[in-house]
């Protein structure tokens, strides 16, 4: 298997689950991951939230753990890698303001490149303007966002557990959908797993 470079965007109060658990997985199967934040330097850190769905009429939100940035956001060629990963959380929400964030978001679409958006990472995509005719899974919340960018929302099961591939864009609604998500991005890129 060739090792794969794959650049994270991430920013303060991401989802804890959606940032670590992919960042952690794409290690442990032998990729690179560059995690970077506008305004952030490497070795700098940003906070998670961790939010959980506990019978309420959306989720709830408790404080996680720092993340560490490993890499210059301003310093950072998106040419130089060959995936994109978005994590959900409330992140997405003002990452979508930063004009690098949407250009880094197109050179991906623009090239072809896998890109994996989870939850509100949908928000990036929408911003972008690179979801007209494609289809995403995505939080319930952020559906009319996809859909005013000119996409479909796929619905998500119940137990938000489903993960959708649109091309090289693979999305899911939230952090249960992991192991679909991981899996189906691991077969974007090309990645072999031998037990």
């Amino acid at each position: 298997m060739a090792k794969k470079k794959i650049l994270m965007l991430v920013g303060d109060f991401m989802e804890d689950y959606e940032a670590m658990v992919p960042y952690q997985m794409l290690l442990m199967v032998g990729h690179s991951v560059d995690a970077v934040c506008p305004g952030k330097k490497a070795g700098e850190t940003v906070k998670t939230a961790i939010h959980d769905f506990e019978g309420d009429q959306t989720y709830t939100e408790k404080v996680g753990h720092n993340f560490r940035v490993t890499a210059n956001f301003e310093q950072v060629n998106p040419a130089d890698y060959d995936a994109l990963l978005i994590p959900g959380g409330r992140a997405p929400e003002y990452l979508r303001l930063d004009d690098r964030v949407l250009e880094i978001t197109r050179h991906f679409a623009e090239a072809n490149k896998p890109i994996a958006a989870v939850c509100h990472g949908a928000q990036i995509l929408s911003a972008a303007g690179i979801l007209k005719g494609r289809s995403c899974s995505a939080y319930p919340a952020v559906k009319p966002e996809v859909e005013l960018a000119g996409g479909t929302w796929i619905a998500n099961n119940e137990t938000f557990t489903n993960a959708h591939v649109d091309g090289n864009l693979v999305s899911a609604p939230a952090w249960p959908a992991h192991p679909e998500w991981i899996g189906k991005f691991l077969q974007v890129l090309g990645t072999k797993i031998e037990l």
